[in-house]
């Protein structure tokens, strides 16, 4: 048999219950998986754990974004990668919803045993990997600022609760030197997000055909200074083309580089957790081919390459 090792966060919004973990236990196994379960015991675990696993066939993340972001960022620390997975028990899961999970963790187990192993594009900023999304500016601090006890008490709500206390701070823009595609600008921009990903935020479709295996990602800058217009812009990016939104700049690219005329005031967030960097520099690139397993069900319109495809 392989073997699996599941990592899970207790403190994830939906937590791993003792009918999700008998499930893991019953599942894995059907398909030929001996399983270690793991439980986190703090911020950061994850990434311990993978980084000084011995080999396995492959490792689960359980939990939120940010715990797959400990999941991949301890992998990146290993001279052996392992084969990652993710499964959503999060507040927000915005990978696993992009990537066509559903609410029922076993059917969710199943589905990720059936799926495919793919190499998609993971983010750097400078040597930091993110799976799908980093930020900075307006509404962005809500992920990290957000109390866990909120996101585990209200969920989604709890989100909109400091979504509504942010809407009333003050907004400040950043004047940022910027290079990107062969360029050289410079603007004040109060809001930016750098994504490889079509869901984020909870927004489903929020850029269209995305492509996670394409070496280029999705930049977002915002030069507006009012609330409302912050607001109006992101609603019409559902439905229109970004180009084409006034006050707003768009790029697909596999490398920006940001310079602050002063240290940010507030903090990057990278997949829904906080980036603690002293720096005015942020580089942006992609590594490519990074192998994990996922479900079948949105393989198709996610990757242009079709290597891999098990059960296809």
């Amino acid at each position: 048999m392989k073997n699996c090792v599941l990592i899970y966060n207790p403190n994830s919004g939906h937590t791993m219950n003792e009918d999700n973990l008998k499930s893991a236990k019953k599942v894995l196994p059907e398909y030929g998986y001996n399983v270690r379960i793991i439980p986190t015991k703090y911020a950061g675990h994850a990434k311990e754990i993978v980084s000084h696993l011995e080999s396995c066939d492959l490792v689960i993340s359980v939990g939120g974004d940010g715990t797959f972001n400990e999941v991949v960022t301890g992998n990146m620390q290993r001279k052996n990668k392992l084969l990652l997975a993710n499964i959503p028990i999060g507040t927000t899961n915005d990978i696993g919803t992009m990537f066509g999970y559903g609410k029922n963790f076993e059917s969710n187990l199943k589905m990720l045993m059936e799926g495919n192993e793919k190499g998609i594009d993971i983010c750097m900023v400078n040597d930091r990997p993110f799976v799908y999304v980093a930020g900075l500016g307006k509404f962005i601090n809500i992920a990290y600022d957000t109390p866990r006890y909120m996101k585990k008490k209200y969920g989604y709500f709890a989100y909109l609760f400091q979504g509504v206390k942010d809407f009333f701070k003050p907004i400040k823009s950043y004047r940022v030197d910027y290079e990107v595609n062969g360029l050289k600008k410079t603007g004040y921009f109060s809001f930016i997000l750098i994504s490889n990903a079509n869901r984020i935020g909870g927004i489903n479709m929020f850029y269209k055909d995305v492509k996670l295996d394409d070496n280029q990602f999705e930049v977002l800058l915002c030069n507006f200074t009012t609330r409302r217009s912050i607001i109006r812009a992101l609603r019409l990016l559902i439905d229109n083309d970004p180009n084409k939104i006034s006050g707003l700049e768009f790029y697909k690219t596999s490398r920006i580089k940001f310079d602050f005329e002063l240290y940010p005031k507030n903090a990057w967030c990278i997949d829904g957790e906080k980036l603690d960097r002293r720096t005015k520099t942020f580089e942006f690139t992609t590594l490519n081919n990074f192998r994990i397993l996922m479900p079948n069900k949105n393989v198709k319109k996610l990757f242009i390459k079709k290597d891999n495809l098990i059960n296809d």
